[in-house]
Formats: structure tokens, sequence, C-alpha cells
């Protein structure tokens, strides 16, 4: 199975024909993946121009991102009515004759930022039942390939590049136990515009999609895993 997966165009600002160039250039692949960050502050619109640009068949998956804000969650999912937002929930697909599990969620920070301890009550609860749920979402999938897609990383080991005193507002360690525990196949992220665009927790291949990153939609082939 293919994937492609990306996040973080809103480094590109309000204009993204950069990500249409990389589309057209692009073989269809079995699955497309979105982790969040797909349009500069306040712009929800873009998820429609970003529908439109899609000309494939293939399932569409996303999750949103902390430029996503919640109160926009509705209008985007109405505009881009073919791409499947993930929020704290998973979804089962068949390709190529097998099961896809896909749990997705903007994921965990091990240390809330500034502006959500000032103005989010019991943020760190919050994140504590975040993990507590996507946990059990990964628990009660029974499928042949098990994909974690979250906006923050659920490691620190894609980090790397980052300032390391910052790595607990990108991502949480926590999940690394329970990626292992519930036999991940593979994890994809945004959210680390310097970290590593790769890492192995155990051996679960962790993919950090930022564009930024690497200036390129992430390719993963599931059959060389």
């Amino acid at each position: 199975m293919i994937i492609a997966a990306i996040s973080d165009l809103d480094v590109l600002g309000n204009d993204i024909s950069e990500f249409f160039k990389l589309l057209k250039k692009m073989k269809e692949p079995d699955l497309l993946i979105f982790a969040g960050d797909m349009y500069e502050w306040a712009n929800p619109k873009q998820y429609k121009k970003i529908q439109k640009a899609i000309k494939w068949k293939c399932p569409v998956v996303a999750v949103f991102g902390n430029r996503e804000f919640p109160e926009d969650e509705k209008e985007i999912m109405k505009s881009a009515k073919k791409i499947k937002f993930l929020k704290d929930e998973s979804i089962t697909l068949k390709i190529k004759g097998k099961t896809v599990g896909i749990v997705g969620s903007r994921g965990v920070l091990d240390s809330p930022s500034f502006w959500q301890k000032m103005n989010i009550n019991g943020i760190e609860e919050f994140y504590q039942e975040e993990l507590e749920t996507i946990t059990r979402l990964l628990t009660e999938l029974k499928t042949d390939i098990k994909i974690l897609v979250t906006h923050y990383a659920p490691t620190y080991r894609t980090l790397t590049g980052e300032p390391m005193f910052i790595y607990s507002g990108l991502g949480t360690k926590r999940l690394e136990k329970v990626m292992k525990d519930t036999k991940v196949t593979l994890a994809i992220h945004g959210h680390a515009h310097y970290g590593r665009d790769f890492a192995v927790v155990g051996n679960i291949p962790v993919y950090n999609v930022c564009l930024c990153n690497n200036g390129k939609i992430t390719i993963i082939d599931t059959d060389k895993l």
C-alpha cells in the first residue's frame, strides 16, 4: 500500500500553489493523509481549494492541527466533505485486500503552551484524557495495518533539530509506550518544522511529514516496512 502524507502548509502563507504543483507531479496513492496545519491563520476556506485540487479517488484522511481552530472545524468539514476528518476517533478502510485502521487526533503535549495554560482551564487534564482516548482507540483496532495520525509528535525522536527546551511543547514521550503496547504499524505527525523526517520507536516507523521539513509529500510503502 502506498501512503502519501503531508502537513504544515501554513509555512506557505496564503498561497499554497506549491502544494498543488506537488500533487500534480504525483501518481495516485492508495491513501492520502493530512496531518494538520493545512493553512495559515484563520483561513479555513483553503480546505475547499485543497479538496478541489485532489483529482484522485483514493481515501483522504485528515486530523486538525493548531492552526485549524476548534471553532472553524464545522466549517472545514462542511466545505470539504470528501475528506474524512478524525477527531479522537478511528476509521477502518479496506485497501488492496487488507484492513487499514487509522486513529486520528490533534495529539498530546507534555507541556501545554503558555497561551493554552492562560486560556484553557484544565488543559493538563485534557491532554491526559487525550492520551487515554488514543490508547483506547488503538487497543480497540483489530486490523491488518494500524496507523496513528496526530498533529503533535507522538515521540521526541523526530524532534532532533528543534531546541530541546521546547520538545515538550511539540509533542509527547508518553505515546511511545502506547504505540509499542498496541502494536502500531506506523505513525504520522506534523508540527515539528525543524525536526527529523523519520525515526523509529521500538520497531515502529514514525514519519514527520511537515512540508518545510523535506520540501515534498512524504511517500510510504507499507510493503517495505
